[in-house]
């Protein structure tokens, strides 16, 4: 494995430990809230954190559109001028409206699926993206290889120990938490496709604002959100916005930068594991041999899948 491709694993790491530990920030938050004024508090939270960060950059870099300095290079002069910068700035708003409607789906019909279904039948049918990505990949020419297939199977296998101990029998939850699976997959794809185009905390910081405008929407639709009760959840809503949105979600997008979306999946799904830890650690949860067993297959399925071919290193377009 070369520096790039584990520098690009680290991040996608970090995102998995970070997301993991909201599954106790986001129960915590529906105590307060519903899920739409919980989601959209959040996300416009984790935009408003994005925003000092992209006017630092862009002061690191003396005032230059932190969107694509080496693309630019690439470019003819006609390219590099305003047609390029305009053709850039498209193509940032289209990803980030993109990511952001995918995402406002994907967080809220796993919101209310949670309402009724368990957490562990929740966080085992979401990590299914990791079977998804690869499916829905072939449609749109990326190669997987043998390797990452079995890799996949490993993951699947583990996640069903870790998160499913009282049998499986999908009901009204299970099918939106399920639906919210096949959309999370669909966000990792499309996050493939605009992360080499953009600049990824630009595009992070639209999606957010995207999906909490979209998610506010429906919460003075569905749901009667009052000030204080946001108040009240304000330390889950503050990890959610700060951690788990404007961290972890920025961290999401730079890290699967030339990255095969199936690996990068497989990578985030940890997010299973590190929810378990965390519910050890934090909640005083004990953890089963068979939940033991499935963490220990969910780590075998990663450094499968990361194990280099004999060409060196995982690309985008790189059969592994």
């Amino acid at each position: 494995m070369n520096k790039f491709v584990l520098r690009q694993s680290i991040l996608l790491f970090l995102t998995a430990v970070i997301w993991g530990v909201a599954f106790v920030a986001q129960s915590a938050g529906m105590e307060y809230v519903g899920p739409f004024t919980y989601n959209g508090t959040r996300c416009i939270l984790g935009g408003l954190v994005l925003l000092p960060c992209i006017v630092l950059l862009d002061r690191i870099q003396g005032g230059r559109n932190a969107a694509g300095t080496e693309a630019v290079k690439d470019m003819s002069p006609q390219e590099a001028g305003g047609s390029g910068k305009v053709k850039k700035g498209k193509t940032l708003l289209i990803g980030g409206l993109c990511c952001g409607i995918i995402l406002f789906a994907a967080s809220n019909f796993q919101q209310v699926g949670i309402q009724y279904t368990s957490v562990g039948k929740a966080g085992f049918i979401t990590a299914m993206y990791i079977l998804l990505v690869p499916i829905m990949g072939l449609f749109i020419h990326k190669k997987v290889g043998v390797k990452v297939w079995i890799g996949v199977a490993f993951a699947v296998c583990g996640l069903y120990l870790l998160c499913m101990t009282n049998g499986f029998k999908l009901e009204k939850g299970d099918a939106l938490v399920l639906i919210c699976a096949f959309i999370f997959a669909l966000h990792i794809l499309v996050i493939d496709y605009f992360s080499p185009k953009v600049d990824g905390v630009r595009m992070s910081c639209i999606q957010f604002w995207v999906c909490g405008v979209l998610s506010l929407i429906c919460s003075f639709v569905f749901e009667k959100p009052e000030l204080g009760n946001i108040l009240a959840a304000w330390q889950p809503v503050c990890y959610g916005g700060i951690m788990s949105c404007g961290v972890a979600y920025t961290l999401q997008i730079v890290g699967q930068k030339d990255m095969n979306p199936t690996v990068a999946s497989l990578i985030l799904s940890l997010e299973s594991v590190v929810s378990v830890v965390a519910g050890f650690l934090i909640l005083n949860q004990t953890m089963s041999r068979r939940e033991l067993l499935g963490c220990c297959l969910m780590v075998v399925a990663i450094v499968l899948a990361q194990l280099p071919d004999r060409g060196g290193m995982i690309g985008r377009d790189k059969k592994i």
